[in-house]
């Protein structure tokens, strides 16, 4: 009776708990799975993040405001320049066509000066550039004058005028001439080179302009009073032209030359 009831007992109390339960398999099987479901939505959320990154990338503005357009390519090197509305213009000569076209946000073109490989320009912000003339498919240099954008814009279309003077054949220098000064710049790369400071009472005129024997004369006018010697100034790719002058040497680095910048000529 003991044996039974406590045999019973025995039976009745393992039936009352709850059998224990065998670990599952199944949440390490899922784990992998969420693992891979998050790694597969971050590789679609990068995928779709990098058309947009791009087109931001390709949406930044240039320098200085530059658009430079391709149009039809030039058949022969240096092709005609002009300025038409906004924008200087590369085209052929003979039947217009034209090959490419500079323009920069906000700017005008006021002059331009074709040299051999180059397209100078002067903007109405006072910017010179130079561009490829060929190709049109890059602004080599950008430099700006001190004081030129506001002579420019206080006086009339025609003030931009001989304003951009190459000093040698081959335009290896440029001249920026305003009233206060002429600077020479070295196309190759924009470095400036030299600068001459007008005669105190005297100003550069732009627009009376000569050349001869490679050199090239620029009007220095100084008032009432003034010899008329005092009033032409004689500048060359070494600056100005006095007796016994010291070559400026203005070969690029790396030519086997001595460089540096001066204010030009014995005055």
């Amino acid at each position: 009776m003991t044996a039974s009831t406590s045999t019973a007992a025995a039976a009745g109390g393992t039936r009352g708990r709850p059998e224990p339960r065998t670990p599952s398999a199944e949440p390490p099987a899922r784990a992998p799975r969420r693992r891979a479901r998050r790694i597969g939505l971050a590789l679609v959320a990068a995928a779709l993040a990098l058309p947009l990154a791009t087109a931001a990338h390709q949406a930044r503005s240039a320098p200085y405001g530059d658009r430079l357009t391709a149009h039809a390519p030039a058949a022969r090197p240096d092709p005609a320049l002009r300025i038409r509305g906004g924008a200087v213009e590369a085209y052929d000569g003979a039947g217009g066509r034209r090959h490419w076209t500079h323009t920069r946000a906000g700017r005008r073109p006021l002059a331009v000066r074709p040299a051999p490989g180059h397209a100078f320009a002067l903007w109405s912000d006072g910017l010179v550039t130079d561009t490829a003339r060929t190709t049109g498919r890059t602004v080599h240099w950008h430099r700006a004058v001190p004081g030129l954008s506001r002579w420019l814009a206080a006086g009339g279309p025609g003030r931009a005028a001989g304003v951009l003077q190459a000093l040698d054949p081959a335009a290896r220098m440029l001249a920026v001439v305003t009233p206060q000064r002429i600077a020479a710049y070295r196309t190759r790369d924009g470095d400036l080179r030299w600068v001459l400071p007008a005669e105190p009472g005297c100003a550069f005129d732009a627009r009376r302009t000569a050349r001869t024997g490679g050199a090239l004369l620029v009007a220095q006018p100084c008032g009432a009073g003034a010899p008329w010697t005092a009033e032409l100034v004689a500048v060359d790719d070494l600056g100005r032209i006095v007796p016994d002058r010291t070559p400026l040497r203005n070969a690029p680095p790396g030519d086997n030359a001595r460089t540096r910048k001066v204010v030009a000529g014995d005055r």
